[in-house]
């Protein structure tokens, strides 16, 4: 199955129930299992027990007990990778993941502030983890992620938390951070749930 088609499921598992129709047609098109409402139905909002049943992270960069799999992402103190430190010329996480969202008829929508508005279009450094969407020693499309992957099975963070890059020449799969240079694109409206996408991208680092 390639890259693309997997797509739809990614951004399901980062959005969880918020995710809305326009992945669930990709979904449906590709032929893999609906994770969100069909066409044109609005996903539920849970209830408080449904809330409180969810896990919970033990905290992220900079918002305690947020629901697995969203937020800038936790970092377990038991990884053997340090917590990333902000560099001189590198987009700090703590900038990307201070977006917020509003709910809107059929979808939900990222709210950027100004200083991420600026960025759009604008040739970045952004630092992280890769985390591979494609078999091989060498990505070329892949996520870069503001903490280390610490389950196989888990999405490490929410869509603040993920930048999606597309490199001009293969990078090396690694488990230390790496810096990738490109344009940044700031989406308000992915079809695949991505908030940031990094296009002609290079390893610096």
């Amino acid at each position: 199955m390639s890259t693309e088609r997997r797509l739809p499921s990614l951004a399901a598992m980062l959005l969880g129930g918020a995710l809305l129709v326009p992945v669930a047609a990709l979904a449906q098109a590709a032929g893999e299992p609906l994770l969100s409402p069909p066409i044109g139905t609005p996903a539920p909002v849970p209830g408080k027990a449904a809330r409180d049943a969810a896990p919970m992270l033990p905290g992220s960069i900079d918002k305690p007990g947020l629901p697995a799999g969203s937020g800038p992402g936790y970092h377990d103190p038991r990884s053997p990778f340090k917590p990333l430190q902000d560099r001189e010329g590198v987009v700090p996480w703590s900038l990307l993941s201070s977006v917020t969202t509003k709910q809107l008829k059929n979808r939900v929508q990222p709210v950027f502030p100004d200083p991420v508005k600026a960025l759009d279009k604008k040739t970045v450094r952004v630092q992280g983890f890769m985390m591979p969407l494609d078999p091989g020693e060498r990505q070329k499309h892949f996520l870069l992620s503001a903490v280390p992957t610490t389950c196989s099975f888990c999405v490490p963070a929410g869509p603040e938390g993920l930048v999606q890059v597309r490199t001009t020449s293969p990078v090396r799969y690694g488990m230390e951070p790496l810096v990738i240079e490109g344009r940044l694109e700031v989406l308000e409206n992915d079809p695949f749930g991505v908030y940031y996408r990094i296009t002609g991208g290079r390893q610096v680092q």
